[in-house]
């Protein structure tokens, strides 16, 4: 089964703080509830798990990350993630991701595009579910992005042209780089995710049966 999703996220930070986001895949993978990087096998190739919290039961699951694209001029990303549990089920997804500029100065928006596909159990929910509580897990994501781009220090304005006849300004000091590091994340509440499904179906059902 393959589910797609385009989403587009208000951020209240500019541009260059969410790409200092964006082009790390360990920032990227913290932003993620329940995910994490294990292991980081060459420039492009990782492995990591996601761990789903149903009740007092906490599942993992393992899968890979590919990097397939970065272009810090387009601020722009492209990636895959495989994975499997226990059980058989499987899942990928393959995020297309690029910033714009936002209506106003200082802000930007976040533009995603997701092809997930499931098979094994997973598939048997099929999309009615599958797109809901997709929707509910990236908008926790988008959640942890903004802060995480938002603890990134804004771009120091360029400096003003000298007058003519004037002494330039001295070069300013280099800038440490800037270390990212998003708050730490809770494991993925399934739980939660099912509830904002389930309200959203009763609101469904009891709305179609209005006169």
């Amino acid at each position: 089964m393959e589910v797609k999703l385009d989403k587009r996220y208000e951020l209240a930070v500019s541009a260059e703080q969410a790409w200092a986001v964006l082009c790390d895949i360990h920032a990227v993978a913290r932003c993620m509830p329940g995910a994490q990087i294990t292991e980081q096998l060459d420039a492009t190739h990782y492995k990591g798990t996601v761990k789903s919290k149903i009740g007092p039961a906490v599942m993992q699951f393992g899968g890979d990350i590919e990097v397939l694209g970065l272009d810090a001029a387009a601020k722009s990303m492209q990636m895959l993630g495989k994975g499997a549990d226990k059980s058989g089920s499987s899942a990928s997804m393959e995020l297309k991701a690029h910033l714009a500029a936002g209506a106003t100065a200082g802000t930007s928006v976040l533009v995603g595009e997701a092809t997930i596909v499931v098979s094994g159990k997973l598939a048997q929910f099929g999309s009615r579910l599958l797109v809901p509580v997709s929707d509910a897990m990236l908008a926790q994501f988008a959640d942890n992005f903004r802060a995480a781009a938002a603890a990134v220090p804004a771009p120091e304005p360029a400096p003003a042209a000298t007058a003519a006849g004037t002494a330039p300004a001295a070069p300013a000091e280099p800038r440490a780089a800037v270390v990212v590091t998003p708050a730490p994340v809770k494991e993925l509440n399934a739980l939660a995710l099912m509830w904002t499904v389930f309200r959203g179906w009763l609101a469904g059902l009891f709305g179609g049966k209005r006169a």
